[in-house]
Order: structure tokens, then C-alpha cells, then sequence
């Protein structure tokens, strides 16, 4: 069965959406089949991976989360269709069900219809269209992991698409805003949680076409980016938010997480629930953005450098290359049946 990921922070300028596509890349690396989701509004996963340069290109594909939603969520007489997926260059088994910048439109309908009562009963559809339209597209491509990557914002859209996910990661920076979102976040997951229980015994969505899903969202940890390193461990400056971060998890998070079912056998988390460190990427970044590429998959031919300059970015491609293959291999592992 496929295995919906959430990748979500509330505070933005996280490497959200850089996350999605290494790991996405990574897990397909591996032989597993990926579906990646554009559920952000602004679309950077979208451009990312598609490399639009423009508002009107990014309009002119249908094939994208917010038309396939349309028919619920415009009352089209039409039963809600799989997306074709953009099928990633160079990578098998990697896909992209692209995003909308107008998907946000659809968020105070949805609201609403979360909030369902005897005298909206016309909404029944909507709070299970997304999970209904993800899971026929998974069906579709025989989809081994979707993961959604959400925008930074306390929105129906991602409360629907958090409560609709088996597994859920948080990217953090080691900052003060990071660490006021993870306390943030420890008082707004849990009563998404209780939202999602509502809805799952609400007797008007027993009827509904798109049935709301029974789920659990499963916390896999942190992944903490956007660092400078020296002799490979953090700098003075954000050791200190390291620390914080880890505390607020552990003192927080990871208690209302508990009380709420959210968390998995204690046995496959580290003490401080980091699933990976993620230093800055520096310059070489702008290569895998020219080229559509995570990192690590950039060659010689895409650099373009040699002598010193190129065993250089060789080393730093190695080094995120096992970083992330780390990372994906936490995430199968985590997310295995057995869990």
C-alpha cells in the first residue's frame, strides 16, 4: 500500500520543498516508486523539477493538483480522475503531480466543509477529495510513497492534507523561529488530530462519495537544514539552536505527539528525533537548480569544472549523496509495514 508522507512547517524558508525533491530522487534511487505532490501554492516544487520560467507556461498544464480537484470542489457531475504525472528526466520511477497557484482558492470551501454540519450536507465530498484523488493517482503509477510537499501556513488545505497522511516530517533551521514553530506545532497538531477523529466518525461523511480516510499520522522527526559546519559539526552560532530545537521536541512536541498515538515504537527514533542534518549547499546549489537535480546527482558534464575546483564539488556531491541516502534509508526503515 502506498504510504502518504506529509513534509510540513508552518515556518517557511525551511528547504521544504528542496527535501521533497532529494528525498523523492533518493527513494526512487532505491527502486521505490514516487510520487511527489505540489500541494504549496507558490509552486516551487513545480518549477523545481519542471523548470517553468513563467506565471503563463505554469497555467497552460491541466494536468495539476487544483483541475483534478475541480470537479469536487466546483460541483462538476464527474468523478474525480488520476493525474498524469510529469515523469521525471533521468530519474525512473520518480513522478511530480504538479502544483497550482490557485489551489488556495479551494481552502475556505474546504474549511467549511471540515466544519460540516446537518444543514451543509452538499460539502459531504470535499473533506475526502484530496485523499480520494491521491490515492487513485498512487493506484495509477503502482506508487510505493507520495510525498506532499505543503506550504508554510495553518490552512484547511494542509490540516485536511496532514490528517489525510500515514507518516509526517518537520524540516526545521536552526533558528529562534524554528523553535517557536515546533511549539507551535505541538499545540496545533494534536487538535488536527482530534479534528481528523471528528470527521472520521461523522455520520454525513459515511454517505459521501470521496470517504475521509481513518489515519493516524505517524511522526518519522526532524530534519534540521541550512547550517554552516566546520570539521563537519555546526558552527558555535547555530550549535546553540541545535540544542533548543532538540528540547522543545523532547519537553513538547514529543509528549503531546504521545498522548495524541502520533508517534511510532520509541525503539526507531534517535533521543533527540532528528532523522537527518543537512548542512547549507553552498554554491553548488545553483547547478543542480540549472540542471533540475538534487545535488547529489550532478556529474562532471553538469559542472562543467576541473582541476581542484571539480574534486571539490565531488566531495561535497559525495557527502549529500550519502546524507540523503541515510535519510531515504530512515525512511523506509521508519515506514515499513511492520511499523
Amino acid at each position: 500500500m502506498c504510504k502518504k508522507i506529509a513534509f510540513f512547517n508552518h515556518k517557511g524558508g525551511v528547504s521544504k520543498t528542496t527535501t521533497v525533491f532529494n528525498v523523492g530522487w533518493m527513494l526512487a534511487s532505491k527502486g521505490k516508486k514516487v510520487i511527489m505532490v505540489d500541494a504549496d501554492s507558490q509552486c516551487n516544487l513545480t518549477g523545481m523539477v519542471m523548470g517553468f520560467k513563467g506565471l503563463d507556461e505554469l497555467a497552460e498544464n491541466k494536468n495539476n493538483i487544483k483541475d483534478a480537484l475541480s470537479y469536487a470542489f466546483e460541483s462538476v457531475p464527474r468523478v474525480i480522475e488520476p493525474v498524469e504525472c510529469f515523469e521525471i528526466d533521468n530519474r525512473e520511477n520518480l513522478y511530480l503531480l504538479p502544483g497550482n497557484i490557485k489551489f488556495a482558492e479551494y481552502d475556505i470551501t474546504l474549511g467549511m466543509a471540515q466544519t460540516l454540519s446537518e444543514s451543509m450536507i452538499t460539502l459531504q465530498n470535499l473533506p475526502g477529495a484530496i485523499n480520494y484523488l491521491l490515492d487513485k493517482t498512487a493506484e495509477k503509477y503502482d506508487a510505493d510513497y507520495i510525498l506532499i510537499d505543503m506550504s508554510p501556513s495553518l490552512s484547511s488545505i494542509n490540516q485536511n492534507l496532514f490528517m489525510i497522511s500515514d507518516y509526517f516530517i518537520i524540516p526545521t533551521a536552526p533558528d529562534y523561529f524554528s523553535v517557536m514553530a515546533l511549539d507551535s506545532l505541538s499545540n496545533i497538531l494534536p487538535k488536527w488530530y482530534k479534528q481528523s477523529i471528528r470527521l472520521q466518525n461523522n455520520d454525513i461523511l459515511q454517505d459521501a462519495v470521496y470517504r475521509f480516510p481513518k489515519k493516524t499520522p505517524k511522526f518519522l522527526g526532524n530534519v534540521i537544514q541550512q547550517f554552516n559546519v566546520r570539521s563537519n559539526k555546526p558552527t558555535q552560532g547555530f550549535k546553540k539552536w541545535f540544542e533548543r530545537i532538540n528540547s522543545y521536541t523532547n519537553d513538547k512536541l514529543i509528549p503531546k505527539l504521545d498522548k495524541s498515538s502520533m508517534l511510532l515504537e520509541k525503539t526507531y527514533y534517535n533521543k533527540n528525533y532528528i532523522l537527518s542534518e543537512i548542512s547549507n549547499f553552498n554554491s553548488i546549489i545553483t547547478y543542480a537548480q540549472e540542471h533540475n537535480k538534487p545535488v547529489f546527482a550532478l556529474t562532471k558534464s553538469d559542472l562543467g569544472q576541473s582541476g581542484n575546483v571539480l574534486k571539490g564539488s565531488e566531495g561535497t556531491i559525495e557527502k549529500f549523496k550519502k546524507l540523503f541516502s541515510n535519510l531515504a534509508d530512515n525512511i523506509i526503515r521508519m515506514t515499513d509495514d511492520k511499523c
